[in-house]
């Protein structure tokens, strides 16, 4: 009687040891996911500052010099493009990817608008361009950190997740594997500006 009482025991310890082990994962692949979409929302963050300075960089430059209608048009349409893509709730990759090209070519017309009004000396000296400009660098600079971060955030929840015995319970409660920025095609050949 006293074999089957201890082995019973035994039993119900190992029992709880796995419960309490599962619970602990579980909720510590539920941290990692969130501390990954908490990066993520800061990525949207710096996105959205961007979109908010860009019209007013834009109306100061149409009001101190005769710019390039085209330059502007393609900002217009890069900051409307940028701003249309919504992501909230579950990311698709196909969305993501969508997001990221828009916000690259966003990105992209901002730079050859501050390399074009290289052109204009007067705009240069401009106090209200300079104090633009130096935001628009600063939120590139943002976008540069958050999207590190949101890296990094990824990086620490898929090394959980994939790492035994933890891929285990990622696998019982779907914890999926995520993909974080990843630098463009061209990314590694040199820009070439003509002016």
């Amino acid at each position: 009687m006293n074999k089957k009482k201890y082995t019973g025991f035994i039993v119900i310890g190992v029992l709880v040891l796995l419960g309490i082990y599962l619970m602990t994962t579980y909720n510590s692949l539920v941290n990692k996911d969130e501390k990954v979409k908490l990066q993520w929302n800061e990525v949207e963050n710096a996105y959205q500052r961007r979109l908010s300075l860009i019209p007013n960089l834009v109306n100061v430059v149409k009001g101190q010099a005769d710019f390039e209608q085209t330059t502007l048009q393609k900002i217009a349409e890069a900051r409307s493009k940028a701003a249309g893509i919504n992501l909230s709730g579950e990311v698709s990759a196909d969305k993501y990817t969508q997001h990221n090209a828009a916000q690259n070519e966003l990105a992209a017309a901002t730079n050859n608008l501050i390399i074009s009004i290289e052109k204009y000396p007067s705009l240069k000296g401009t106090a209200a361009f300079a104090g633009l400009q130096t935001q628009l660098e600063g939120t590139e600079n943002r976008i540069k950190i958050a999207r590190k971060d949101f890296n990094e955030a990824i990086a620490v929840y898929n090394n959980a997740a994939r790492s035994f015995p933890t891929s285990l319970v990622a696998g019982l409660f779907s914890f999926k594997t995520m993909e974080g920025f990843q630098a463009d095609a061209s990314s590694d050949k040199s820009i070439v500006i003509k002016f």
